[in-house]
């Protein structure tokens, strides 16, 4: 989910003083928090939930790009082949 900048930013000092506030804030909110030091951002609070789910599609995406890939140089096995190699 795309951050809200006027919700979803907040500077280091404020995590500092309420760190349960802004994990809370990123846990129910389901979107990134941005911390900021002198108005640059520093690093992301990101609820478990969130952190894990976007691991997953990017290996999902990584994947299928992979996959594309050796379709494109060749690479293919006939199902029957594959079946085999499984022992289904």
């Amino acid at each position: 989910m795309q951050p809200k900048f006027s919700e979803d930013v907040v500077p280091l000092s404020d995590l500092k003083i309420n760190p349960g506030k802004i994990v809370n804030h990123a846990k129910d909110s389901h979107r990134p928090i941005l911390v900021t030091s002198r108005g640059r951002g520093i690093a992301v609070v990101q609820g478990l939930d969130e952190y894990e789910k976007s691991i997953e599609e990017l290996a999902f995406i990584k994947a299928v790009a992979k996959g594309m890939l050796d379709i494109k140089e060749g690479n293919k096995s006939d199902i029957s082949d594959v079946k085999a190699r499984l022992g289904l």
